[in-house]
């Protein structure tokens, strides 16, 4: 079945390269999914395609924070009762998202056959899109892994708290020894300053310098602003609610530079890559498990 699945993936007929971003953290709390959103949004406001996967699977909030109406996520998709292009939704500026489920343990602790099965209804998906982002869930459970390993960029969001890099950390070094990333691009959040976002930055480069074989990039400092918890109450994204506010003009140029990364021409830079990373890798737990 899983060669199958390889197999449908390389006939895809999706040619356009696209840009798949993982948005990760180790810890809960650090604004991982308002990265996400403001992100996918601001790149959506440029005229780009933009899919958000919420791939917090037994804890989702995407749709919540903007307020949307959902009647279907991906448990639906996973039941069989319909296809992953009748669960996506509509945000703003023509934003799509694919919207997991909240409080059902189930979806956190899916059989490699469910995995599968997730990633088999992303080979079939029709849209055309330019940007895929993946807002992971807190932690190192195997589904954050996944995600994170086989995306094109990783993007590991901190904050000044000790936990935050402890779990940042604890994130890159599993993903850099067992898994074979090297690259991670940072983003410094709910920061004072730049130059408290640029210390933030060489406290966690200073532990992976010593120990681990890593490239790390920092890429954006959000800094902390009120005018977010003002647009979360709200339900909306802050560079829609307050566009001039300093997080969100910091955002914006995140997004900016996003789109800059370069996408390699071989299959990497593919969604169809992406899925068939899933696959690979799932197929690998189910041989070692055997």
């Amino acid at each position: 079945m899983i060669e199958d699945q390889a197999s449908s993936l390389r006939s895809m007929q999706q040619s356009s390269l696209i840009k798949v971003i993982a948005v990760t953290g180790g810890k809960g709390g650090v604004g991982k999914t308002n990265i996400t959103l403001n992100t996918a949004i601001s790149m959506a406001k440029m005229g780009k395609r933009v899919l958000v996967l919420d791939a917090d699977l037994g804890l989702a909030n995407v749709d919540v924070m903007l307020g949307l109406r959902v009647e279907k996520n991906l448990s639906h998709v996973l039941s069989g009762e319909c296809l992953l292009e009748d669960v996506l939704v509509e945000g703003p500026h023509g934003l799509k998202i694919a919207p997991a489920t909240s409080g059902t343990q189930s979806m956190t602790e899916l059989t490699p056959v469910e995995h599968a099965g997730l990633i088999r209804a992303f080979s079939e998906l029709q849209q055309d899109i330019d940007v895929l982002i993946v807002d992971t869930a807190a932690g190192i459970s195997d589904m954050v892994l996944s995600f994170s390993r086989a995306a094109q960029d990783v993007m590991v969001v901190v904050c000044d708290e000790p936990t935050s890099l402890t779990d940042a950390y604890a994130l890159i070094k599993i993903l850099n020894r067992d898994h074979g990333v090297f690259r991670f691009k940072i983003v410094a959040n709910m920061v004072r300053n730049l130059r408290e976002g640029q210390e933030l930055f060489a406290k966690l480069s200073k532990v992976t310098g010593r120990f681990l074989d890593v490239a790390l990039e920092l890429v954006a400092t959000i800094p902390h602003d009120e005018n977010i918890r003002k647009a979360v109450r709200r339900q909306k994204a802050i560079v829609d609610a307050f566009p001039s506010s300093p997080a969100a003009v910091a955002i914006n140029n995140l997004a900016k530079q996003a789109l800059k990364w370069p996408v390699p021409s071989q299959p990497g830079g593919h969604l169809e890559f992406f899925l068939e990373q899933l696959v690979r890798q799932k197929s690998q737990t189910m041989q070692d498990e055997a």
